[in-house]
């Protein structure tokens, strides 16, 4: 039965949540909430509009509220006091202060709005915040006119003043995230020549993600060129989105059709686009080579397991984000894994190559992080997830994936319990209940 608990007076660790353990095959549907990166992308072109957008099935989470925080600030008018969100946008008002807290969407989105502000701006965050790359986005800003004072960090606290005028051209290494290139691709309509952006560094992470940016683009009348595979072409011109609907959370719906293959049975994903940008998009290939049976009928996303998992060899370099659960599965398959073209999750909430490789040598795995990749052991032929691990407490570092990837391993290894499961309210507030429920069917 899942609960709270709290670990002895002294750990300094605080309340864990006790991961439920599957005792019968699933049979399921869950219905997850909006995508966060849709969600977030809506929310600033719906600032930049040329008239009033209703934003219909956002996600309600940490990031979101973060994201329109931020907006308001800005002196953008959001009224989220219902389901449907009005968003009425104004000219960009500076002066303000910026709390990003542990949203990237919030850093790298919202500076490239200050070149239309008409004052400086002052970004922070939560102390792991202060960490994450910045520094190629902030030399981006720079050669775009602004002038940008971090102390040389190149990471927050920093304060963006708007320049005089600003270049049609600009260069980004966007190799530590795509994010910074979906950041300038947002506000580049708004800019008086458009903007040319050109990706200078050797990789180019999470592509379906600048993808995504681009179709939004292009869905409120926005003319988006490629010319090659590092370059994008933005033309000026007036956001008209009118009413968007965010399609939910096919990142947010893996762990649940990961628990169809660790406890067998079936998980159902309602209101599955038939086609779409999101990197969760990559989950019934990848699903279907560890051993599930993945079919979409009409919108409906099934997933049957048998609860026997394989290893895996792939390459996650278009959808880093799904690393954790894809990570998770590995933990518990038979015979080697290995994930590779992932270095960039180093500098996500938290290095999640270190914390995967870490939390699986806490329950007695076998994982290695190197540079660029994770390498698992497995477990032997025959023996199940119970027998070869061990229940500990699961540190989360504050990252919601975390959390999730610790749950799903939970469902096969009795005693594990999530360290700050809370942590999950930065794209699933419901997340325990979500999953309370799955197994309740």
């Amino acid at each position: 039965m899942s609960g709270a608990s709290t670990l002895p007076q002294g750990t300094g660790l605080g309340e864990v949540w006790d991961a439920p353990v599957a005792s019968a095959p699933l049979d399921a549907t869950v219905s997850v909430p909006g995508s966060k990166s849709l969600t977030n992308r809506y929310l600033v072109l719906a600032a930049l509009a040329a008239e009033p957008v209703t934003v219909r099935g956002g996600l309600r989470s940490r990031d979101s509220d973060l994201m329109m925080s931020a907006l308001r600030a800005l002196g953008i008018g959001i009224d989220d006091s219902t389901d449907e969100w009005l968003v009425t946008p104004a000219a960009v008002r500076g002066g303000a202060h910026v709390d990003c807290g542990l949203a990237g969407t919030v850093m790298r989105f919202v500076p490239p709005m200050v070149l239309l502000a008409d004052s400086p701006v002052s970004f922070d965050g939560d102390e792991g915040a202060r960490v994450r790359p910045m520094g190629p986005l902030l030399d981006a800003l720079r050669l775009l006119g602004a002038t940008v004072d971090d102390d040389g960090r190149g990471t927050l606290p920093f304060t963006v003043t708007p320049p005089a005028e600003v270049p049609d051209v600009v260069e980004v290494d966007s190799s530590s995230s795509s994010q910074f290139v979906t950041g300038l691709l947002l506000t580049a309509p708004r800019l008086p020549q458009g903007l040319t952006i050109r990706h200078t560094g050797a990789t180019l992470p999470s592509l379906p993600h600048i993808d995504m940016t681009c179709e939004t683009l292009r869905e409120a009348g926005i003319v988006v060129d490629q010319p090659d595979e590092r370059t994008w072409v933005v033309h000026p011109g007036d956001l008209r989105l009118g009413d968007v609907r965010v399609e939910p959370d096919l990142s947010n719906a893996g762990p649940f059709m990961a628990a169809a293959l660790v406890a067998g049975g079936t998980v159902r994903i309602p209101g599955w686009p038939a086609t779409t940008t999101q990197p969760g998009a990559y989950y019934p290939e990848l699903l279907t080579r560890m051993g599930a049976t993945c079919t979409l009928e009409g919108d409906v996303m099934t997933v049957t397991g048998t609860g026997t998992l394989r290893g895996i060899d792939a390459d996650l370099s278009p959808a880093g984000e799904i690393t954790p659960t894809i990570a998770a599965l590995c933990a518990l398959a038979e015979g080697p894994s290995r994930l590779t073209g992932i270095g960039h999750l180093r500098g996500h909430e938290t290095d999640r190559l270190a914390a995967i490789a870490t939390e699986v040598s806490r329950l007695g795995g076998d994982c290695t992080a190197d540079a660029d990749s994770l390498t698992f052991g497995g477990l032997p032929a025959g023996v199940s997830a119970a027998d070869a691990l061990g229940g500990a407490v699961m540190e989360t570092y504050h990252d919601h994936r975390m959390a999730t990837f610790a749950a799903i391993i939970g469902l096969a290894v009795p005693g594990v319990s999530v360290l700050n499961v809370g942590t999950t309210a930065k794209t699933m507030p419901d997340f325990p209940a979500l999953w309370r429920g799955m197994l309740d069917g």
